[in-house]
């Protein structure tokens, strides 16, 4: 794979079916996200009647925005850094707390192709997601070995993946 990005960067069949489920329920969708720089939000934001069950999107790629715009604990990221399973989830809930919508998405990660540590390697990746007035969860995923692009890639696909499942 290339690393330049292309407008089939998410699977057109995970938005579309997304966007099918999430009208169905009448709820909404906000993300927030760090190492995709707003690729979740676009695939959706690509097709058509989108406005039906898109809020919004939080793009908090440093630190200072995720305290800002999600609310964010600084503490949270002082103890455990920004890619984390504490702020990937605290970054869903904060999504949640500042937007209508029903349910969420958060991402933070290490695309690289630098910055990784031997306990952070470039490639991990973690993602929140919840639904308003429930519970808050996180997973973590380590796409090692891949390029930046393909990083943010998988990352938007398994983002897709969580959402369906969860709806």
């Amino acid at each position: 794979m290339s690393d330049s990005v292309n407008s089939d960067y998410a699977n057109p069949d995970y938005a579309d079916q997304l966007l099918e489920k999430l009208t169905r329920k009448k709820w909404s969708l906000v993300t927030a996200e760090s190492c995709t720089g707003g690729m979740i939000a676009t695939a959706i934001t690509d097709k058509a009647g989108a406005s039906a069950a898109f809020d919004r999107g939080f793009v908090t790629y440093s630190n200072q925005s995720k305290i800002d715009c999600l609310g964010v604990s600084a503490d949270t990221l002082k103890q455990y850094g920004a890619v984390s399973l504490q702020v990937a989830e605290e970054m869903a809930k904060g999504a949640l707390d500042k937007s209508d919508a029903k349910v969420s998405i958060s991402v933070t990660g290490i695309a690289g192709p630098s910055g990784g540590t031997p306990q952070k390697p470039v490639g991990l990746v973690y993602i929140g997601y919840g639904i308003k007035g429930g519970i808050v969860q996180g997973k973590v995923f380590n796409f090692s070995n891949m390029t930046r692009t393909e990083v943010r890639l998988n990352t938007t696909k398994e983002a897709f993946k969580i959402l369906l499942s969860i709806l």
